[in-house]
């Protein structure tokens, strides 16, 4: 009877192996799959190392040879959603990885593409449905701008997953979605509204809820360029970061130039107070007060309710993003111009944080808005969410990250399921001062396929292709602190607590 059972057994494997390579096509036929809504452009065999981007920049001359696909998705009668979907010429994972975008979107993820091929992935990118970086295409076009708020990245998803299936002979065993900044948003919109597609979700540093963001950034520019004495010149900002670090290094007990944590540190900007007339390393009684605005969080001024939190000591070196002035970051000023008042003229000005950012939550809801934290489906399918922010981040402040981890974990009904990591001095998605190169990718891989839960991850700061350092990143809200033996630039010297 055993005998019978194994003979049955490998024969019923035999007959799906058969199955799977009738299943599968070539490249060039990828071209005449049918798929609802969707018109395949491109189906083409890449040969190793010889993808160019339509763009220019990036490094594909060591990407193995594959098949690229790309094509039109119209979800409604306003939508032109392009994506493309690359697939391994040989030594596929199994797998599928979805890459998410950065600011507007309005065009492929090529680097980020290229990154998960060379995994072994099949993977996927889209413009989010408009060419180029602005936000003009909102406007006028609701359409449009759900796609790009949600919709897009699901529908790339679907259509990738039944090009993978028609090429292989198989739907990947396992999909998982990698992004940062829009890409984080797109993953938690990705968790909230699509539980099934994913099986693994990668957020780093969500821009939610977009229109708490871009108000707060609004907020920031209306009180350094509010006259010519509160504004804080780009030259000061070095002195104002000295200051920060030299006041809250040693909190963690290690002199390391970082701030392992930046909530417990308590800074006052008067203490750089001029003394004897205005001078580079020192601030103006005005400048004063503009730098406690952009070090509080913004609050409603009638409750006192925090509306939105600020950046973390640690980040001075990168206030500039934002606040190039004279007018606030592109990002923001489009947002609120074209997807909340519809009007390519409205002077940013005039902008009053209660009252607009209620219009912008009521106009938007949904799509720029708050993004829902009760992520049950997700987490009782199994699905597994790993969050990370770097604490200096200049552009997205650190804390949005923690209140939406605390407020999903309180909210969604699942055990184990997600996972959030605070990087100190990482800038925006990467960069900064502090150790910003890890492999968030491998933690993921091994949560939801092998039940290894991730509880400290390491990052390495690499200068010229040189590890300078390398510290534990703890899974919140534990941090690394230092043995008090070895190298404080070697990770083995710390533990999480």
């Amino acid at each position: 009877m055993r005998r019978a059972t194994i003979a049955a057994g490998a024969l019923l494997m035999l007959c799906a192996t058969v199955t799977a390579a009738r299943a599968a096509t070539t490249c060039d036929a990828l071209a005449a799959v049918k798929l609802s809504g969707t018109t395949i452009t491109l189906a083409e065999t890449v040969a190793a190392g010889a993808f160019e981007p339509p763009s220019g920049g990036g490094r594909f001359d060591t990407l193995p040879a594959f098949c690229r696909v790309a094509a039109t998705l119209r979800p409604s009668a306003d939508s032109d959603i392009k994506i493309e979907v690359w697939l391994l010429a040989a030594g596929w994972n199994g797998k599928f990885q979805a890459v998410g975008n950065g600011g507007w979107a309005g065009s492929i993820s090529y680097a980020a593409m290229g990154r998960a091929l060379a995994r072994g992935y099949a993977t996927s990118s889209t413009d989010t449905g408009h060419a180029g970086a602005s936000g003009l295409f909102a406007l006028g076009h609701i359409e449009k701008l759900i796609d790009f708020a949600y919709r897009a990245p699901h529908e790339m998803t679907v259509t990738a997953k039944s090009v993978i299936a028609a090429f292989y002979g198989s739907a990947p065993a396992r999909s998982y979605w990698n992004g940062c900044s829009t890409g984080g948003r797109q993953a938690l919109q990705a968790a909230h509204r699509y539980p099934d597609d994913f099986d693994g979700i990668i957020a780093g540093a969500p821009a939610n809820p977009k229109t708490h963001l871009d108000a707060w950034r609004i907020w920031m520019t209306q009180a350094m360029y509010k006259d010519a004495a509160s504004t804080i010149p780009p030259a000061k900002f070095p002195a104002i970061h000295e200051a920060v670090v030299k006041a809250c290094d040693l909190i963690d007990g290690v002199k390391d130039g970082l701030i392992e944590d930046p909530r417990r540190c308590s800074f006052d900007p008067e203490v750089l107070t001029c003394r004897n007339g205005d001078g580079p390393s020192c601030l103006t009684a005005p400048q004063v007060e503009t730098a406690r605005v952009l070090m509080s969080p913004v609050k409603d001024r009638r409750t006192g309710k925090e509306i939105f939190p600020t950046y973390a000591p640690g980040s001075e070196l990168g206030w500039g993003r934002l606040l190039a002035g004279p007018d606030p970051y592109p990002n923001a000023l489009e947002g609120y111009r074209y997807a909340i008042f519809g009007d390519p003229k409205w002077d940013w000005r005039t902008f009053d944080l209660e009252r607009d950012l209620a219009k912008a939550n009521e106009v938007s809801a949904g799509k720029l808005g708050p993004i829902g934290t009760d992520l049950s489906p997700f987490a009782r399918r199994g699905g597994k969410l790993l969050m990370y922010h770097g604490w200096s981040d200049p552009s997205i402040p650190p804390g949005a990250s923690i209140n939406y981890y605390e407020a999903a974990r309180k909210a969604t009904s699942g055990s184990d399921w997600a996972r959030l990591f605070m990087a100190p001095g990482m800038g925006h998605c990467s960069g900064g001062e502090g150790p910003d190169t890890f492999d968030m990718v491998t933690a993921l891989e091994a949560w939801v396929e092998a039940s290894r839960v991730p509880s400290q991850v390491t990052a390495s700061k690499v200068v010229g292709g040189k590890v300078m350092r390398t510290r534990p990143l703890c899974a919140y809200p534990q941090t690394a602190r230092y043995t008090g033996r070895g190298s404080i630039d070697d990770a083995t010297n710390f533990v999480c607590r």
